[in-house]
């Protein structure tokens, strides 16, 4: 499926929302190279407004003396909209820009209302035979060399891989080293044959090593907002520009000019190419310095709930006031009579709803995203919207997949909330196919210090923890489960290894050992944060010791340089054997789970089953949450009672250790400490 605006858009400059009177003007030209660069070659052209829409504007790329093949930089000149300023003339990005370049901002405007901030960066575009065509700006476009959609994994078979573009390493002086992570570094940890950029001495970005698909054995992988921010790499939750793939991530320090449009297209399709499917974090409850906040504030944003609570956009879907989190919150609940870039007819709407769902177009038909994860779900408020964004990611999709039947297309394709509270109804309600499941980190966390939570014994936590439907869910494909995720500031949210050592866990590698077991077996999607894998760990704090949201939280990065330390390359080794497990089994793709033995004598051993029941491909974990140990001796032995039976020419194999169990083992091998062992019937 395509936008209407597409296609106006390739022989048009077009100006789609903004509430001006006056008529807003093309400032285009040519990047002079330079300290600092600049712009040479200045051309001006008025738009001309639709006359069948107030809201739209036009000027015809063959009416503005354009040279063919030549690279070309622009702004829109508008008049301003903020009810702030004095309506003075500003130069914007164009929103829907594919490609903007922050080396070239516009000048900012005169007046104290007026900030750095307010010079916006140009967007980029080249022409050809009359025919604007979006570029990078060295006029590549890149190529999507794609794998079929069916080659992909099923939504019950897969484990998300969460990476921040923030990445560091340790440097030869024992100094943290802090850049950006960009879509080539990214890619390295995929491809065996691409290097590292900004990374490129890091172990795991060596040419002949994958380290995401074949060393780890994820098989999704998931950015943090890869659209671009005005944010300079904190880890992208302010978007400025939503249809551009951000400036910062295509270009690496080794670069001459930022390629971001073709890094991302080649890092999808080496991800395709390894059976990976490509997520994309989005943003959009607010914005950051978004063009839209010149040329069309009210149309678009609410700036401040609390002054308008009588307003429709201003309470969250909780009964709160929406928080914009220093950005602007975006409109979804206020409509007006306009053009829908989509459909190309007039419609009463909402223009932030429109925005989105054309950006969403633009991410799925060019760069060929397999998922979407949606941020701060509370705080969008509108469940109409969203259930509309979620339609039309399944109608695109399906028509890409060209699967006979829905069922099969929507197997691979998944678009989940992130609302803490986790407000099941959503789901019910067909608004979202799944929403992350904070309360199995929370369960799981309790249950790795052997405790309860929420008044619980401990057994009844890690009941619940491991099957996601004794929240509500009903499906394992509706619950994103995970032992750290990205907001990793409060209590009991930071990274694994710090919440251990905060606890006063001594032995981190056993604990998180544990914690790969349960989470890998667990009923849900599991999702791993980079660096969880290996122990990472958290180095920037506030002046309190504490991760906060001026403090680390959307800055510390990624360390990959640790994994050369042996102890936290094991519970990598551990985890990859679990994950490849988790992604081929048969019974741990079903929602089938059933604690067969419990024993609080002096311990907390549990033991689960996965698998449908009377099927030879089920899976035992014995889970041991105490200090207990099996004593030694010639006869040491812990026996599971109800062990399931073992069916003819079929052996238990352990997969945490890679070893066959010996049939007078079966259901009797001996436990240690805090230790997880995962039987499968071979």
């Amino acid at each position: 499926m395509n936008a209407h605006i597409f296609a106006l858009r390739q022989h048009n400059f077009a100006l789609w929302g903004a509430a001006s009177a006056h008529a807003p003007t093309l400032i285009i030209g040519q990047l002079q190279p330079g300290a600092p660069v600049s712009l040479t070659g200045e051309q001006r052209f008025d738009l001309h407004r639709s006359p069948d829409f107030a809201d739209l504007w036009t000027i015809a790329a063959a009416d503005c003396q354009l040279v063919d093949d030549q690279v070309y930089y622009y702004w829109f000149e508008v008049t301003d909209t903020h009810p702030k300023r004095t309506g003075q003339r500003i130069q914007v990005t164009d929103p829907l820009a594919y490609t903007v370049d922050w080396r070239l901002r516009a000048p900012q405007p005169a007046g104290r209302e007026y900030s750095g901030d307010d010079r916006y960066p140009a967007g980029v575009v080249t022409v050809h035979q009359g025919e604007l065509i979006p570029c990078d700006p060295g006029g590549e476009t890149g190529q999507l060399d794609d794998a079929p959609p069916s080659t992909m994994p099923i939504n019950s078979r897969i484990v998300i891989y969460e990476l921040p573009t923030t990445w560091a390493r340790i440097g030869p002086d024992g100094v943290h080293e802090r850049a950006v992570g960009t879509f080539r570094d990214v890619r390295a940890l995929i491809d065996h044959d691409q290097p590292g950029a900004n990374f490129a001495g890091l172990a795991v970005t060596q040419v002949g090593r994958s380290y995401l698909a074949e060393d780890l054995g994820v098989n999704v992988l998931e950015l943090l907002p890869p659209a671009d921010s005005a944010l300079v790499r904190e880890w992208g939750y302010g978007t400025t520009n939503f249809f551009a793939p951000d400036f910062e991530l295509g270009f690496p320090s080794d670069y001459s000019h930022p390629t971001p449009n073709r890094d991302l297209r080649d890092l999808v399709t080496s991800c395709h190419a390894h059976a990976m499917r490509f997520f994309v974090d989005v943003v959009m409850a607010f914005a950051r310095t978004s063009p839209y906040l010149a040329a069309a504030t009210d149309d678009f944003f609410i700036l401040d709930p609390q002054a308008n609570p009588g307003d429709p956009d201003a309470h969250d879907s909780r009964g709160g006031l929406r928080n914009g989190f220093g950005s602007n919150l975006f409109r979804y609940e206020t409509f007006h009579n306009g053009y829908d870039p989509i459909t190309g007819k007039p419609q009463n709407l909402s223009p932030a709803a429109k925005l989105m769902q054309t950006a969403l177009l633009r991410w799925m038909n060019d760069f060929h995203i397999d998922g979407i994860r949606m941020d701060s779900v509370e705080n969008v408020f509108s469940w109409n919207f969203i259930g509309e964004y979620r339609d039309l990611a399944r109608i695109t999709w399906r028509k890409r997949s060209g699967a006979a039947a829905a069922g099969e297309a929507d197997a691979r394709f998944l678009v989940v909330g992130e609302e803490l509270q986790e407000p099941l109804d959503i789901l019910r309600q067909e608004r979202l196919d799944g929403l992350w499941h904070e309360n199995f980190k929370r369960y799981i966390r309790a249950a790795l210090l052997g405790q309860g939570i929420d008044g619980q014994s401990f057994e009844q936590t890690l009941r619940r923890a491991i099957d996601c439907r004794t929240f509500g869910y009903t499906d394992l494909a509706q619950a994103v489960i995970y032992l750290t995720s990205h907001d990793v500031e409060g209590f009991r949210n930071e990274r694994l290894f710090n919440f251990f050592q905060t606890n006063g866990v001594v032995d981190a590698e056993k604990r998180t050992k544990l914690a790969f077991a349960c989470l890998l077996t667990a009923v849900g999607i599991p999702q791993i944060l980079a660096g969880d894998e290996f122990a990472d760990q958290h180095d920037l704090f506030d002046q309190n010791g504490n991760v906060t949201q001026g403090g680390g939280k959307q800055v510390d990065p990624v360390n990959y340089s640790r994994l050369n330390d042996d102890w936290r390359a094991r519970i990598k080794d551990y985890a990859a054997r679990l994950i490849k497990f988790r992604i081929t089994s048969d019974a741990l793709a079903v929602n089938d789970i059933d604690v067969i033995h419990v024993d609080l004598d002096g311990k907390q051993v549990l033991a689960w089953r996965r698998g449908q029941p009377g099927s030879d491909q089920a899976v035992v974990v014995v889970a041991n949450f105490s200090d207990f140990t099996t004593p030694p001796g010639p006869t040491a032995e812990y026996v599971v009672h109800n062990w399931p039976t073992t069916p003819p020419g079929k052996t238990w194999h352990e997969i945490s250790q890679d070893r066959d169990v010996p049939p007078e083992w079966v259901g009797r091998e001996p436990i240690f400490p805090w230790e997880a062992k995962i039987y499968a019937l071979i």
